[in-house]
């Protein structure tokens, strides 16, 4: 479903770093089109990252969070040439998976 996330992961003193951008319109579900009619609710509900098979981040979305987030966070340890790896699915059961490497 849509573009590809932009991910990059960098490491520096032991700790990599993890940058994220999600493209994902991110509806409420209160907004109202053109006609006067809602729109209906499609957002992301959870979010994983990987980092050599291991969970590193695992969190819930919701309506609150805007369209296309962008989502920075760290974790001890990783080498460069390793794969991080992050998934979301929304409230309709879209998936998405994609993997970068740590530079």
């Amino acid at each position: 479903m849509g573009n590809p996330m932009k991910i990059r992961a960098s490491i520096k003193e032991g700790v990599t770093e993890v940058k994220v951008l999600m493209q994902h319109e991110m509806e409420t579900g209160l907004r109202k089109d053109a006609d006067g009619n809602l729109v209906p609710a499609w957002h992301i509900t959870k979010v994983k990252a990987q980092h050599n098979g291991k969970t590193v981040l695992e969190g819930q979305f919701g309506t609150a969070v805007s369209k296309n987030p962008y989502l920075v966070f760290r974790f001890k340890g990783g080498a460069p040439g390793e794969k991080i790896s992050v998934s979301w699915v929304d409230n309709k059961g879209d998936t998405r998976t994609d993997e970068a490497e740590i530079s």
